[in-house]
């Protein structure tokens, strides 16, 4: 058996324990043929004078104790989708912000250019959608950055060299990149571009010390976009790197002599099952979205605090208990069921907020900004419109429907899908960046990057747009023929989405004269469009608390970073998700992407 490393955890409630000098290591064993899949695609590269850098035992540890972990009711508005509710006060209202913004800083702007300019980055999550359209706006607007060292999991130091230049500098992303430089585009990409070998999930990174040493004297600003983010994930593999991962990274901050800022790459929806008007506020050692219901009267039973030391060790005296070959789904298992006990929909977004607790209780005088990004989706205009990478959350339902395999789904017509573009996602991060690294005081500054308050796309608006798209620019099938979609239906509840995919897969299929004549198919006919029902029904149970989420997310904060920023600012890094024609984005720009860079040209008109 291989060691798994859901190591070097420190976990510390702010304001309580004083962390001691020889800390304890949280270690669990895991077989070395499972492997671990990451939105960031895993990480590690490195070059120039830096050795590669192999595995390290762990020094860090963690020393416990909670409070109790009722929010305050200004941490959120209690209102049904959106609507305000008179007995909330106005201080309820006002946004969390740890650094007031002075006017003197609105009028001259936030001066992005000007910060980034010399800078080096520490990326981990580098291969990963939204890190590289991060990479490429910061060497595309400010070419005199300083080194961006880009963490890559590989075996090697060759293999991970290889990972940069096959998923990153080659990516059609950089296109505009490589046409300005031409011949030069690969020597100035490698000028800038340093490869780390390592991994966010062993101690000290995966980091020998010299390398280590030497990294921590240049970086001024860690980006942490590295994550799991499959909803159902095994729960030690989503704890490893989700939680874990910002907590060795935060660790490895603390060593880097002229750090300006740490920024960690979130989700809005670490706000788990909260309702109405969500705003913009740090989690803390202890929080917990069940216990917060408590607090509102909105549950009756009893709810113990969550731990994040207590998750680990669960997770540790578990996992040698089960059989080998019903471990992953038991840990599968393990993970919802612990996420909804505490009040949070999936192993995903549960593992993303006790991320951020760590954060929050390690961080010191470290200036902090954490960005919660909504669903994220292919880019609005830059470096140009429609770039993505693989099916994002909203794309299977997308390309299921416009190649006739899905003609319904289980969703709120009148919920809200909080949809965001990448670029507008990168804009505001560097805005923050600069923002907070120039302030450089002691803090932590939640940023929601989302548009279900100030823009929101209505699910039922959604699937019209989509009729309305294959309606006049169909996918075609295998004969080269138009594939007709009729108009989506939305069920409300999984029996009646349950019954129509039962009777749409039969009338597909051609199978609907096979029946008997009570209206029942062979036991050879229901296997036949069994898996197709199974696949439809498991992608709405997944996405069920998506479809049906109550909570809006507030993005004051956000809204007074853009106020910062001067005009020509916000032309070059603009992120005013309020502009977004919803129409023109979902028909012209992503679905086109979509077939572009997904499907690769498959089902279009030869």
């Amino acid at each position: 058996m291989g060691a798994f490393s859901l190591s070097s955890f420190v976990v510390t409630p702010n304001k309580f324990v004083h962390l001691s000098k020889e800390s304890r290591q949280w270690c669990l064993l895991k077989r070395k043929r499972s492997l671990l899949y990451c939105q960031s695609g895993g990480n590690t590269i490195e070059s120039c004078r830096l050795a590669s850098v192999w595995t390290e035992r762990s020094k860090l540890a963690s020393n416990v104790d909670h409070g109790t972990a009722l929010m305050d009711a200004g941490s959120l508005v209690l209102s049904p989708n959106g609507k305000t509710q008179p007995e909330i006060a106005v201080k309820d209202l006002v946004p969390y912000s740890a650094s007031p913004t002075s006017l003197v800083e609105m009028h001259e702007g936030i001066g992005i250019i000007k910060f980034l300019k010399g800078k080096n980055f520490f990326i981990t999550g580098a291969t990963g959608f939204l890190a590289k359209v991060l990479i490429e706006k910061i060497l595309r607007t400010v070419p005199d950055v300083g080194k961006i060292f880009v963490l890559i999991k590989a075996k090697s130091k060759d293999a991970a060299m290889q990972r940069l230049k096959n998923e990153i500098i080659d990516a059609e992303l950089f296109k505009c990149l490589r046409q300005s430089y031409g011949k030069s585009y690969q020597g100035f990409m490698l000028s800038k571009l340093v490869p780390v070998l390592g991994n966010v999930c062993e101690s000290n990174l995966g980091l020998e010390e010299h390398t280590l040493d030497a990294i921590s004297k240049e970086v001024d600003v860690i980006v942490n976009s590295a994550a799991n983010t499959t909803f159902d994930e095994r729960y030690d593999v989503a704890l490893d790197i989700n939680t874990g991962g910002p907590s060795r990274l935060m660790s490895f901050a603390k060593k880097c002599r002229k750090l300006k800022l740490f920024l960690q790459v979130s989700t809005a929806y670490v706000n788990g099952q909260r309702r109405g008007r969500i705003m913009e506020k740090p989690f803390c050692i202890g929080d917990s979205i069940a216990r917060e219901s408590l607090l509102f009267g909105t549950q009756k039973r009893s709810v113990p605090a969550l731990k994040v030391e207590d998750e680990l060790k669960l997770v540790l005296d578990l996992k040698g208990s089960f059989d080998d070959n019903v471990e992953a789904q038991k840990m599968k298992e393990l993970g919802l069921e612990r996420a909804k006990k505490h009040g949070w929909q999936d192993t995903y977004v549960f593992t993303k907020a006790m991320g951020e607790m760590l954060i929050d209780s390690m961080k010191a005088e470290i200036p902090t900004v954490i960005i919660r990004p909504s669903v994220i989706e292919s880019t609005y205009r830059e470096p140009f419109p429609g770039w993505m990478e693989g099916n994002r959350m909203m794309d299977p339902i997308i390309l299921y429907y416009g190649k006739g395999q899905l003609t319904g789904f289980l969703v709120d017509p009148n919920g809200v899908l909080d949809v965001i573009p990448a670029d507008m996602v990168v804009n505001a991060t560097l805005a923050a960046i600069a923002k907070h690294g120039a302030i450089g005081k002691p803090g932590i500054n939640i940023y929601q990057i989302a548009s279900s308050v100030v823009n929101p796309l209505i699910f039922q608006d959604l699937a019209n747009l989509l009729h309305q798209h294959f309606q006049s620019t169909p996918f075609f099938d295998l004969k080269g023929r138009p594939i007709d979609v009729p108009t989506m239906k939305l069920f409300s509840s999984m029996e009646d989405f349950s019954s129509h995919l039962w009777r749409d897969v039969i009338q597909r299929s051609g199978l609907a004269g096979s029946a008997s004549p009570n209206g029942k198919l062979s036991q050879k006919l229901q296997l036949i469009c069994r898996k197709s029902v199974e696949q439809s029904k498991y992608l709405a149970n997944i996405y069920h608390p998506y479809t049906f989420y109550g909570g809006r997310f507030d993005n004051s904060n956000t809204k007074m970073l853009m106020e910062c920023m001067s005009e020509e600012e916000r032309t070059k890094f603009g992120f005013d998700v309020g502009t977004i024609d919803w129409k023109d984005y979902i028909s012209n720009i992503h679905i086109p992407g979509l077939r572009r860079h997904v499907m690769k040209g498959r089902g279009m008109c030869s």
